[in-house]
């Protein structure tokens, strides 16, 4: 049988760690199941903020895999400074009052000077490159993954020059995704943002997007078909872990200067002070970059003692910490624009067996899956009393050795299972 072959354009992939490469590179795993052949575009020399090369094995000797060089302007911002420049390039960005000037500088420029985004200087030898190979290689369809938003505009001018099927997947928003404002954008910087947006919107033959919230906003923008493909959960190859004797509380992550709900301080405060044997037996554990907005915080609520950072760690042993926490921790901005972001973690925290307590606006596609699930709590910033007796609840319940989460429907949101329906969008009439 024949396989359909499939171009599909990102920019992280392994050894690259994050969030950003899981998606596509469970997708890859899984598409020859289907009866799809994919091919990878990748840059040959990319600046990631975060690696992970156990991440590496993940990758089939049998993929066709191409690669292109491209200029990375956080390499030369790294002259600058290279611990913020790295640190803006993973999204961290400190509060405006205490940005410094460097700060100030680097987000200027990269908002007003790199539209969309700092990789768009690998459009123009990318569309060169496959152009040629598509037309020798009898490639069927193309799919751009961003952000990196930019690889997007190579679908736009390939589909232009070729006339083939192109599908842009947005594995989070592009003008409305929360760090935009905090870009010092001009108003003509946000029109050419605006104007990009709209034309690959309008241009893109499917468009995958992550959330319904996303859907929604798209479809005010575009005609186009939209599909909701989430993030999911793969087969874990880690064994179950022995559950921490603690009373554990792990946040898997990112954790943004305004992924910060003092609400949360509080109670732990609170419960610290009320109850000596919560007091004892609590533990936070932080796994991935913590702002010093947050470790402020802690320190202010009296919690810093009990904070366990463990910076970034392996996909492997962020599925391990998973596993042997107690509570799993989801955190997520207070704002209209993070309702429509639902974090790649969720769902392996999902299959945990470990009760989820998370934190969020009201009206998110988080809570839905949450709900819909049984696999957790979801709050928001300003429930005190629900969460506090919540969080009493499941301390009791680990003091009784009963602490468990008891999800159900699951298995749509199995990486397999998000393949075959992605193959289906494959299937053009």
């Amino acid at each position: 049988m024949t396989k359909t072959k499939v171009l599909i354009i990102v920019y992280y992939w392994p050894p690259a760690g994050g969030p950003g490469v899981q998606r596509w590179l469970k997708f890859v795993k899984y598409l020859p199941e289907f009866g799809v052949e994919p091919v990878i575009y990748i840059p040959s020399n990319p600046s990631y903020p975060i690696i992970d090369k156990s991440l590496i094995k993940e990758v089939s000797d049998n993929l066709t895999i191409l690669k292109q060089p491209i200029k990375e302007p956080y390499k030369f911002a790294g002259f600058l400074s290279k611990n913020k420049s790295n640190t803006i390039s993973k999204g961290i960005i400190p509060e405006q009052k205490k940005q410094s000037i460097v700060e100030k500088l680097l987000l200027f420029v990269r908002g007003n000077f790199f539209i969309p985004d700092a990789r768009v200087s690998w459009v123009k030898p990318s569309v060169r490159y496959l152009d040629t190979y598509i037309k020798n290689n009898d490639i069927k369809t193309i799919i751009t993954t961003g952000p990196p938003h930019s690889l997007h505009l190579i679908g736009l001018q390939l589909q232009k020059l070729s006339g083939i099927k192109w599908i842009a997947d947005f594995r989070d928003p592009w003008t409305t995704i929360g760090y935009h404002k905090q870009l010092k954008l001009t108003n003509s910087a946000k029109n050419k943002h605006k104007a990009l947006e709209q034309k690959v919107l309008q241009n893109a033959d499917t468009i995958i997007v992550t959330s319904q919230v996303t859907k929604n906003e798209f479809a005010s923008i575009t005609k186009q078909p939209i599909k909701v493909i989430t993030n999911g959960y793969d087969i874990s190859t880690i064994p179950n872990q022995v559950l921490d004797k603690k009373f554990t509380i792990s946040h898997i992550g990112s954790l943004l200067s305004k992924r910060n709900p003092e609400v949360l301080w509080q109670v732990l405060t609170e419960l610290i002070d009320e109850n000596s044997s919560f007091a004892k037996d609590l533990e936070l554990h932080f796994v991935g970059s913590v702002s010093e907005n947050i470790i402020q915080n802690l320190k202010n609520y009296n919690l810093r003692n009990y904070v366990n950072n463990h910076s970034y760690v392996t996909h492997n042993k962020a599925v391990e910490f998973q596993k042997k926490s107690q509570l799993l921790l989801l955190i997520e901005i207070d704002s209209e624009e993070t309702k429509s972001i639902i974090p790649g973690k969720l769902f392996e925290y999902m299959v945990s067996n470990r009760p989820i307590l998370a934190i969020g606006p009201k009206g998110s596609d988080v809570e839905s899956i949450i709900n819909e699930t049984n696999t957790g709590n979801y709050f928001y910033y300003d429930a005190h009393d629900n969460l506090k007796t919540t969080i009493l609840k499941h301390y009791k319940s680990y003091q009784e050795d009963q602490l468990m989460s008891h999800g159900i429907g699951l298995q749509k949101y199995s990486r397999k299972a998000l393949t075959e329906t992605l193959s289906k969008l494959l299937q053009w009439e």
